[in-house]
């Protein structure tokens, strides 16, 4: 266990990050997920829009990284353009 003053602090701002970066980082793979499981691109729409806008927060976020955020996005928007 952290013995200084600073790094206890650290410590539990360490806690504190990783269960609210938890909470987010669940968020995001469900709505990921609920993306490449529809089939019907009108609906794929909507739900792209939604989904670019929780990346992009995360990104200003720092929870992701900008470039991970892009590289989704750029995936996800392909998948919606493949659909008939």
């Amino acid at each position: 266990m952290a013995q200084h003053l600073s790094a206890v602090r650290q410590a539990r701002k360490a806690l504190k990050n990783r269960a609210r970066n938890r909470v987010y980082l669940s968020r995001m793979r469900n709505a990921v997920r609920k993306l490449r499981n529809m089939k019907e691109k009108d609906k794929a729409v909507v739900e792209l829009k939604k989904v670019v806008k929780l990346l992009d927060q995360l990104a200003a976020k720092k929870i992701i990284h900008p470039n991970n955020a892009s590289n989704k996005k750029s995936s996800l928007m392909k998948y919606v353009a493949s659909l008939k």
